[in-house]
């Protein structure tokens, strides 16, 4: 038996999908190990070695294809404990990773402070060098500052070396000789080079990406270095791909040199999976959440296309290369319940994640988590909780809830931990708000589809929030990116700045169609370099444009047509739509001139996807699913009230059940309000409706 794997290291748990050519599939999950997340991806494998009844050498020699998500990228991002890095700039531009672009996050806060710069000053070197808007050399580069940077990061320790002058992505010679000789002198470092890493225009969003890039590099290199080598040592054949955040794989070999590209690696994998499980029930536009033990992320997908941004940040710092628009907040099953100075109950972003965990996990945890008030109104088993395989100390639930939030607050236990529950529902509901009513989206034309160990428990609530009517509950809800990760392309994403007016009369073409033809050579070479044969290899193009005097740009996708034909009433038609979604106004009436700032070409390497198998059909009864009934807390009534428990192992195609009731499965539990019915589809999934 051959085999395909999908890996998604979470905060809490590592989520395993694991499909054979028949489209069988099942899940795994560990407890991740944020010490070493390679220790719980290899201890994943024992355990599916162990439920194939093989030894881990035969296994891995049995599967063919790993497609890898990780958070080694993000966490160092946020937590600080990234690789020591300098920087070599353009003189006279030293400070500007520290000024950024001069505008408070948080208007009204004279207070709010900036984040600290990735590289502080005295590793940011001046060199004395210069090239115009146009490429030409103004002033030539020294050498000798180049040779000085370098001695002086050998002296401090630097691991990492980003390169980021001045106009580089009009001429990168100056970066590439500095890289040459930065090389020569530190042959251990890792290199950012900003006209390799995003050769456009915007010096302070291209110097910041370069330096993060920079900066996660080493961290990324030494975890998927050692990965490789621990899976080749137990007999690992196959092919290993990494999940980025643009929605796309590549091979490590190439993520390697582009570290930042992962920096949304898991959570990317989600939207990717939505378009394979909202299309059978006839859905191309759709939200997804994604609720796990740290944090709950979700997107909007329109016309079965995840809305891409290259206006990114991580943990506040800029980040420009393309990757999924995904909301992500604090909110997980591990968050904890705090009081503010106000008195009021909130909940997360802390969280206590996998060790010590959720009190209710009996693993020293004494903080009140979301996980802990599931439990406690009865939307968990104590008994059931990862099949079994793990206990929960409803006890010790009960005390954290008690001492540290009803007693203070002079609360019920139950009171508490309704609160809880519920406040975590609100946050869950604004964050969807945010990427869909702030992009000019109503949510309640929207299906959701949930994912995530926790997330089912908490869907009916949100969307009851949002005034969201249907709910889509993959059956592989648990490891939902994980699965994605298997339905992902091979994807490069590749920009030139290419700055000129849309009409025609007064546009640079012939230098747009030379970007063209190098971007289409690029975008193939890589492609080529993967082993994807030609027809196999799709490019599609985004055009930044904007209104002339504007500040910001707006990304519109551009057929390949009007791309090669320049078709510029096509463009300026497309733009104008954008821009009146985005915005509310267009000028298209005023006959305001547009121009365009960068050229995208994205490059897909299409994969062989893996098939769900459909399931026979049951009819509708689900009585056999029944496993018994407990006492469950009802919101509509804001009491107790006894539910059956359904085995959502045992429920199969075309059966229904009503709500007030709980689904329960190994790695997840799903719960049903008063109000919705749930129906099984072709492949077992649940879909939930509200009378």
């Amino acid at each position: 038996m051959r085999f395909k794997v999908g890996v998604d290291v979470g905060g809490t748990f590592t989520d395993f999908l694991l499909m054979d050519k028949g489209g069988q599939a099942e899940i795994f999950k560990v407890l991740s190990s944020p010490e070493d997340p390679s220790v719980a991806v290899m201890n994943g494998f024992s355990v599916m070695a162990d439920a194939t009844e093989t030894d881990l050498a035969s296994f891995l020699g049995s599967v063919d294809l790993i497609v890898h998500g990780t958070t080694v990228t993000t966490n160092a991002v946020l937590t600080g404990k990234w690789a020591r890095t300098g920087l070599l700039t353009t003189k006279g531009f030293r400070d500007a990773l520290e000024m950024r672009r001069g505008i408070r996050e948080e208007l009204y806060n004279n207070r709010y402070r900036p984040p600290d710069p990735v590289v502080p000053r005295d590793l940011r070197i001046a060199v004395d060098e210069r090239v115009d808007h146009l490429g030409h050399v103004v002033v030539p580069l020294n050498p000798a500052d180049v040779e000085m940077g370098a001695e002086l990061f050998n002296k401090r320790g630097i691991e990492a070396v980003a390169i980021c002058f001045m106009h580089s992505h009009a001429n990168p010679d100056h970066e590439l000789e500095a890289a040459q000789r930065v090389a020569r002198l530190m042959p251990s470092a890792y290199l950012s080079v900003s006209s390799k890493v995003l050769p456009q225009i915007r010096y302070y969003e291209r110097t910041s990406t370069t330096v993060l890039n920079a900066c996660v590099g080493p961290i990324l290199k030494r975890y998927l270095s050692s990965l490789t080598e621990k899976l080749g040592e137990n007999g690992f054949r196959g092919i290993l791909l990494i999940m980025q955040s643009n929605g796309g794989v590549t091979t490590p070999a190439v993520v390697i040199e582009m570290a930042a590209s992962t920096l949304l690696s898991g959570p990317a994998a989600a939207p990717i999976a939505g378009v394979a499980y909202a299309a059978p029930h006839g859905h191309d536009s759709f939200i997804t959440i994604d609720m796990g033990g740290t944090s709950f992320d979700t997107a909007l997908i329109k016309d079965a296309a995840p809305v891409v941004t290259t206006a990114g940040k991580v943990n506040r710092q800029a980040l420009a290369l393309p990757m999924m628009d995904i909301n992500t907040i604090g909110a997980g099953g591990g968050s904890t319940a705090w009081i503010d100075e106000g008195g009021l109950l909130r909940m997360g972003p802390e969280s206590a994640g996998a060790r010590p965990g959720p009190a209710c996990y009996g693993f020293g945890g004494v903080e009140p988590t979301c996980s802990d008030a599931n439990l406690v109104l009865g939307y968990l088993s104590g008994d059931y909780f990862a099949g079994g395989r793990m206990k929960l100390d409803g006890s010790a639930a009960k005390r954290a809830i008690e001492q540290r939030i009803a007693h203070p607050l002079g609360l019920s236990l139950v009171q508490a931990a309704s609160g809880m529950f519920h406040i975590m529902n609100v946050n869950m509901a604004s964050a969807i708000r945010e990427i869909s009513v702030q992009k000019g989206y109503d949510p309640r034309d929207f299906p959701i589809i949930c994912a995530g160990g926790a997330g089912p428990i908490h869907a009916a609530m949100i969307a009851e929030e949002l005034e969201i009517g249907r709910i889509i509950i993959p059956k592989e809800s648990s490891i939902f990116c994980a699965a994605g990760m298997l339905l992902s392309d091979l994807k490069h994403d590749l920009v030139r700045s290419c700055h000129t007016p849309m009409e025609r009369e007064k546009a640079d073409i012939p230098r747009f169609n030379e970007i063209v033809r190098q971007l289409e050579e690029e975008g193939a070479s890589i492609l080529a370099g993967e082993q994807i044969p030609q027809d196999r290899q799709v490019m599609s193009y985004t055009l930044d444009l904007r209104y002339v005097g504007q500040y910001h740009e707006v990304p519109v996708e551009i057929s390949w047509d009007d791309v090669k034909t320049f078709n510029e009433t096509a463009i300026k038609n497309a733009f104008h739509a954008a821009h009146d979604r985005l915005y509310g106004y267009s000028l298209a009436r005023e006959g305001t001139a547009v121009e365009l700032v960068n050229l995208r070409l994205t490059a897909v390497g299409i994969s062989d996807k893996p098939v769900f198998k459909e399931e026979k059909p049951h009819g509708q009864d689900a009585s056999q699913a029944v496993k018994g009934a407990r006492l469950v807390y009802l919101p509509s009534s804001e009491n107790f009230g006894e539910v059956d428990v359904y085995d959502g192992d045992r429920l199969s195609r075309g059966n229904r059940l009503s709500g007030p009731a709980i689904i329960e499965q190994v790695n997840t539990t799903t719960f049903v309000p008063k109000g919705w019915n749930v129906e099984c589809d072709a492949c077992g999934n649940y879909l939930m409706t509200a009378e």
